[in-house]
Formats: C-alpha cells, structure tokens, sequence
C-alpha cells in the first residue's frame, strides 16, 4: 500500500472502525503465536462478536482482502493492522500523576505491547518524587515545562483529580505538548491543534450500572 493511499484510508476511516481494529488485532496476535496460517472473517467474528461482514467493510480500509474460502493471512494482516494503527513504532509519553492510576499506567506492560512507552512521571506529592515504578523515575510537575523541552517528549497521560485537570493540561499546552490522553473525568479544553483522548473508567462504569439496572427492571417486568 502506498503512503498516499493510507493517507487516503485513515482520513475515510469511521471512527467505530478505528474502535474495532485493536480487537481484531489482539485475536490476530494470539493466533500468530500459535502460528496459524489462516482466518477467516467468520472465525474472527465468532470469538469477537462482530458481524463477519462488518469485519470485512472494516478491513477494506487498509486494503487487505481475504482469499476466497482460505480468508486472511494472519501474520500479514497481523503486521498491516500493527503498522495501520501506528502500534509499530515506539511513542514516548510522560504520566502526569503516579497515583494509584498512574503507577497501575506505570506497571502495565501492555501499553508497551501497543507503541506507547511511559519514560517519565511526575508528581506534587513530595513522599513520591525522587522514588521510581520499576523503571520508570517520578520528578517533581514543575521540572516538567523543562524537561520536555529537553526531551521532545509529545505525548502526555493526564492520571490527576478531576479539579487539577484543567490546570494540568494548559501546562502541558503551555509546554509543547501536542497530544494528551485524559484518564479523568473533567472534560479539559485545549486548543484545535492539541490532540485529545477522553477515557473515563467512571463513565464506562456508569453506563454498566445502568445496564444491569435495566437488565433488573426488564426481567422484574416480565414475570
């Protein structure tokens, strides 16, 4: 695939598309472990409990087909999908707050496995900074402004309470930061040009109380 047609491709790509590729991507790997050959959108879609043809449409975007009754070569499909997603190079990242999140951020080694590497955190809490989580040091937040510009470091994990997010984030535009991944549940601002990830484990958890409350209420309804 040329670099002109990928740009092509992600700029189409529905953004419940982009959603679904980590998950076939993580099936894809275990099967590349196990060294299988061949998938086919109907296995994939059996263990992942997407339509099958769904999973094909969302392929389609990185220009990869399957063979007629074989499906897709998985470790090929394995690469393209790694390469597509941007997992394949290394992004370094500084962790605003090493609380319990941030350290939990700190020790997974997961996020590795996915491109992003946490080569720094940094603190208020003068009983953390100076210490480590496993290899990665804890500084003081107001070495950041220098630090970065030092390092280049463009990635920012914003792990801190939700009424010192806002203030967080504008030094982290302040300083340079072109993109932040926002693990609190204030929705901060930041300019056009500043790149925003939202992911609140306390919304997610809302919406599955508020599922089994609904659960409850139907089946109460029923009977």
């Amino acid at each position: 695939m040329s670099d002109s047609e990928r740009h092509i491709n992600r700029a189409m790509l529905p953004e419940p598309t982009l959603r679904r590729l980590p998950w076939y991507l993580a099936y894809l790997k275990m099967l590349d472990s196990k060294h299988e050959e061949y998938v086919s959108s109907t296995q994939i879609a059996k263990r992942l409990n997407v339509d099958a043809s769904q999973i094909a449409k969302d392929l389609s975007f990185l220009n990869i087909k399957g063979k007629t009754r074989i499906g897709y070569e998985v470790h090929p499909l394995t690469k393209a999908l790694t390469e597509f997603l941007g997992f394949k190079h290394r992004h370094n990242a500084y962790l605003i707050g090493a609380g319990s999140l941030g350290s939990a951020l700190m020790r997974d080694l997961g996020l590795m496995q996915f491109g992003l590497n946490i080569v720094a955190a940094f603190d208020i809490n003068p009983e953390i900074i100076g210490s480590a989580v496993g290899n990665i040091p804890i500084y003081d937040l107001a070495e950041f402004p220098s630090r970065q510009r030092s390092s280049g470091v463009a990635i920012a994990i914003v792990a801190v309470p939700f009424e010192s997010a806002q203030e967080v984030a504008d030094t982290l535009v302040d300083s340079n930061i072109k993109a932040i991944w926002n693990f609190t549940p204030f929705r901060i601002k930041v300019p056009r040009n500043v790149v925003l990830q939202n992911t609140s484990i306390y919304s997610d958890l809302a919406l599955m109380y508020n599922s089994m409350e609904a659960n409850v209420n139907n089946k109460n309804n029923t009977k």
